[in-house]
């Protein structure tokens, strides 16, 4: 029955049900909903520093689903007019040379085909560039998907500075894998070039409560839709990663919404992870078999200590 509803009724009438301007916990990366925690307010930090300070590589990293990419946007869509923005999403080795995907970053027209013709193209453009008083920042999104071999090439590209300013800086953001490459001995000369790290990590229970809190806010919402327990319950069940969260509180509002409550409590945010569980597709922290509403709220009292805490401070 629950599937029908789910598939019966359309994101519009369940937006109009809770009063909301739009869907507050959307997995798009959407830079308007960018919750300022400390950790996000950081990173955001090191990346306007590793800018203004001409940095030549800036490296993020951060676990799958931590909002990594959510960043990003908030930085392109700043008013940079010192700066031109290319964008790489997705580096992988089969789609052959790093050159090719640079110059189209870059939007850089020219009839080059072969790497070193490429690479003439690309430093003719940031020469011309410099001369308007402009530099280029390299942007590559999901760069745990690069191969030693391309972070070698991409550590060559990074030559074409001057002795006084960068024409090229480069930001990488990618998952911890990406670390685990850096490592390998073959890229020490790589590593000496990073001058800014930073890693984001998930959620505290505080911070979830005030990231679910500040979504529904900017949609209209009631702040208080979610009850205490019900928040504790999601830090719990997501690890604090904020699209798990995204995707939880989501469920948790269509059983709210298929049963005409008006409030999320325990038993719905449960409800609807073992539902999901039980599709063998489940994302979230797995229940013990036979848990109850009693055995997850001794779970979750910690959290609670911890919300409650965080909030008198």
């Amino acid at each position: 029955m629950f599937l029908f509803l789910y598939a019966g009724r359309s994101d519009d009438m369940y937006a109009n049900y809770f009063n909301f301007s739009e869907m507050p916990f959307s997995l798009l990366p959407d830079c308007a909903f960018l919750y300022p925690s400390r950790k996000h307010e950081k990173v955001i930090n090191m990346l306007d520093y590793g800018l203004a300070s001409q940095t030549g590589f800036v490296v993020i990293t951060g676990e799958v689903g931590a909002g990594k990419t959510t960043l990003l946007r908030t930085l392109v869509k700043k008013d940079h007019p010192s700066l031109i923005l290319g964008m790489i999403t997705n580096p992988s080795p089969s789609f052959g040379s790093l050159m090719k995907w640079v110059v189209h970053a870059f939007d850089i027209k020219t009839t080059a085909q072969d790497t070193p013709a490429l690479y003439d193209a690309f430093v003719t453009f940031l020469i011309q560039r410099y001369g308007q008083g402009k530099r280029a920042v390299l942007i590559i999104d999901e760069a745990q998907n690069m191969k030693a071999d391309m972070l070698e090439e991409l550590r060559m590209l990074s030559n074409v500075n001057n002795e006084k300013d960068q024409l090229l800086q480069i930001i990488m953001v990618g998952q911890p894998e990406l670390l685990e490459t850096l490592k390998g001995d073959n890229l020490r000369q790589f590593v000496q070039r990073i001058g800014v790290h930073c890693h984001l990590d998930p959620l505290s229970p505080a911070e979830t409560a005030a990231y679910i809190r500040h979504r529904l806010h900017h949609v209209g919402g009631r702040e208080d839709l979610f009850d205490n327990e019900a928040l504790a319950a999601v830090y719990h069940l997501t690890f604090g990663i904020p699209r798990l969260i995204n995707l939880l509180c989501d469920l948790a509002l269509v059983y709210a919404f298929s049963e005409d409550a008006t409030k999320i409590d325990l038993k719905t945010v449960m409800e609807a992870v073992k539902d999901r569980a039980s599709s063998g597709l489940s994302a979230f922290r797995a229940l013990p078999e036979h848990a109850s509403l009693y055995s997850l709220s001794l779970e979750i009292k910690p959290h609670l200590v911890e919300m409650a805490r965080r909030e008198t401070i």
